[in-house]
């Protein structure tokens, strides 16, 4: 007997933390630690890595009647690559500051995995409906991992968050946070508390099913 999908609803849920793109399938780990040494612009390169992501999944879904099997990463990276371009001629043309910050890694969202993953996973497989939610979910995941990590590194770098303070003037910069070493403490710091909890909550819940 085939295994039954997941609905869409489970795709969108799934997204957010049990398959959560970097604290649980670690993927896309490049721009997590390059861009989140401030909020604004981990939530710009959030913001389009969730347009190529939702883009690339409806358009491989709604194709997937015509994908070879052995052209279809071709296929996966010229619509990647396709919707990329657009997110970069934009970003250049409408946020040229944050265009130049952001430097390499928006075109570099054409090789995330997250991508590549859930063309491979979901929309080579599901219908658009489907396809569409997975994006949505793995997108707010992915733009949930970067907003915690860019706020812990932005505050205890400058006191600041999104550039407004929030720490009283005596606060001691702790610039290292705002440089690499910053990135890769945080991110292990964050992702041991995640895995903690998720710890902890099937212990509870293996406790109350023996306690039954």
């Amino acid at each position: 007997m085939a295994k039954e999908m997941p609905t869409a609803l489970e795709r969108f849920l799934n997204g957010i933390l049990p398959e959560n793109p970097v604290y649980r399938q670690l993927l896309g780990l490049c721009p997590t630690l390059a861009v989140t040494s401030g909020v604004a612009s981990a939530m710009t390169m959030a913001g389009a890595t969730a347009f190529v992501l939702i883009c690339s999944n409806v358009m491989t879904s709604l194709i997937r009647g015509f994908l070879k099997p052995h052209l279809r990463i071709l296929i996966y990276t010229l619509t990647i690559a396709t919707f990329v371009t657009i997110a970069d001629r934009f970003l250049a043309a409408y946020m040229w500051s944050m265009s130049k910050q952001l430097g390499p890694y928006v075109p570099l969202i054409i090789v995330n995995c997250v991508i590549v993953c859930r063309c491979e996973v979901c929309s080579s497989k599901q219908p658009v409906f489907v396809a569409a939610s997975d994006a949505l979910g793995q997108s707010l995941g992915f733009g949930l991992a970067l907003l915690s990590i860019a706020s812990v590194r932005e505050v205890l770098a400058t006191g600041a968050w999104a550039g407004l303070r929030v720490l009283p003037d005596t606060w001691p910069n702790c610039g290292a946070m705002g440089l690499p070493p910053g990135a890769f403490i945080t991110m292990g710091l964050l992702l041991g508390l995640v895995n903690w909890v998720s710890a902890r909550r099937k212990t509870l819940k293996s406790s109350a099913g023996s306690a039954k």
